[in-house]
């Protein structure tokens, strides 16, 4: 065992006092708070430090590892160029980590370095870790876009590199809770905010880190938060060990969450593997998606595994609706992976002789074809959840009071631009955001002038 504490920390550069001057005032119980964990961190005497920092090098599919054999960085753009730092890398943690991460098929490492200058993620913990303890060396590491048990998953990697190493660690995942917490914040309010925030901690206080899992991914940009990969990616650090956790703060003065846990680690605890739980309940919950899948999802389901798995198109079956084969509409068909949107293709008037010939070709499109993701590979194939639209005759509008997001997909027309958008969008709140959205997609700048129309779908999962 050799992560040896792991602690959750918040990173706002006024509690440095250089750059607060005096606004760190307002948040003691945080100062305090960090000055506990700092001591026991001292008391533990690591060899490494790894740090989880939001404002590291940042992809959307790859978590960063910082390379190089040190590391500086000062809060200039916080007005105190004068609170700087300086560190030394555990290259050979880094090596092995990356290595083990690589062996796993876990998307991390330590290309593309755009900044190699140490963020404030870092450097705010490491103000209050160096008051009392200098005898280590740093590893940072990011987070991305993939997907929670990804990170998981990486956390783990850590954690074996530093049981490989016999490195006594600690892990610090360093991350602000929500950040619209009050209206004189810097993002205002949402209700989302200290929903968060109450959620977030109750499962810090518990080391329930399955709760980790359970966060809903709009509701979390929703509250504006940064640190919940960061957590995410400790919990796998202490994959399958039993923990002590205390909260020694929580406080948001400033409309920003700022949360202190520290955690003792115990013994092996076999129900606190929180990855296996997680793939075992989405397993549980895609196969019976499986089992109430309709004719048009299972369609584009088989068409899209068929030409995986096979590079050829799958044939249209027997035995289909009437409807499917002698109604002729444009159709858009949406997966998702982890919740995630893993691609989606349609069109907007039907090219072909029936709807299921329409689902056929949209499924291939959709997992081959969509430009802002890579084509799906075969052994992703069990991890997707199919939707169907199939779309109503459009209607034109002449006021963005005519349009209903829940109600009615929009197209935004001007010449021969066009963007769709369908109706009911998990993100997707007002007209007007819907509107942008397609005029994005489009290429229509928003003070052209354009056409709008809408429709109805009925929506197959």
């Amino acid at each position: 065992m050799a992560i040896k504490y792991a602690c959750i920390v918040p990173h706002p550069p006024l509690i440095v006092p250089a750059v607060g001057k005096g606004e760190e005032n307002k948040i003691t119980a945080t100062v305090a708070a960090y000055k506990q964990v700092a001591r026991e961190i001292a008391r533990i005497k690591p060899e490494t430090i790894v740090v989880a920092s939001p404002h590291s090098v940042m992809y959307g599919d790859y978590i960063h590892i910082s390379p190089g054999k040190s590391a500086k960085g000062a809060f200039d753009r916080f007005g105190a160029p004068q609170a700087r730092f300086e560190k030394t890398y555990d290259t050979e943690f880094v090596s092995t980590l990356s290595d083990i991460a690589f062996d796993k098929q876990i998307h991390a490492g330590t290309l593309g370095e755009r900044d190699p200058v140490l963020d404030h993620g870092t450097m705010v913990p490491l103000h209050f870790i160096d008051q009392y303890y200098q005898d280590y060396q740093l590893v940072r590491v990011s987070i991305s876009g993939l997907s929670f048990l990804e990170h998981y998953r990486f956390g783990m990697c850590v954690a074996e590199a530093a049981q490989k190493l016999r490195r006594k660690t600690v892990f610090v995942a360093s991350g602000d809770l929500s950040h619209k917490l009050l209206d004189s914040g810097p993002y205002g309010f949402a209700a989302e905010g200290p929903a968060f925030d109450e959620q977030v901690t109750q499962a810090m206080r518990q080391g329930d880190f399955g709760c980790f899992f359970d966060f809903d991914e709009v509701f979390t940009e929703a509250a504006a938060e940064c640190g919940l990969r960061s957590f995410i990616e400790m919990a796998g650090a202490l994959d399958g060990l039993g923990v002590k956790p205390t909260v020694f703060s929580y406080e948001g003065p400033f409309g920003v969450g700022y949360g202190v846990c520290g955690y003792e680690i115990g013994a092996a605890d076999e129900s606190r593997r929180f990855g296996d739980i997680f793939e075992q309940k989405q397993a549980a919950k895609l196969a019976e998606t499986k089992a109430n899948e309709d004719e048009y999802v299972k369609l584009a389901r088989l068409s899209l595994e068929t030409y995986v798995k096979t590079g050829k198109r799958a044939k249209r079956p027997e035995g289909l609706p009437d409807e499917m084969l002698n109604s002729r509409a444009g159709v858009f068909v949406s997966l998702k992976k982890n919740g995630r949107l893993r691609g989606c293709i349609g069109t907007i008037e039907p090219t072909v002789p029936s709807i299921a010939e329409e689902i056929l070709r949209n499924a291939v499109s959709a997992g081959t074809g969509d430009p802002r993701f890579d084509v799906v590979t075969e052994d992703e194939l069990d991890s997707l959840v199919y939707s169907v639209d199939v779309l109503g005759e459009a209607e034109p509008v002449q006021s963005i009071d005519d349009l209903d997001v829940n109600r009615y997909g929009v197209i935004v027309t001007k010449g021969h631009k066009r963007g769709l958008l369908l109706p009911n969008l998990e993100g997707v709140n007002t007209p007007q955001e819907q509107v942008n959205i397609a005029l994005q997609k489009a290429g229509i700048p928003r003070n052209d002038k354009y056409t709008m129309e809408r429709f109805e779908v009925v929506r197959h999962k």
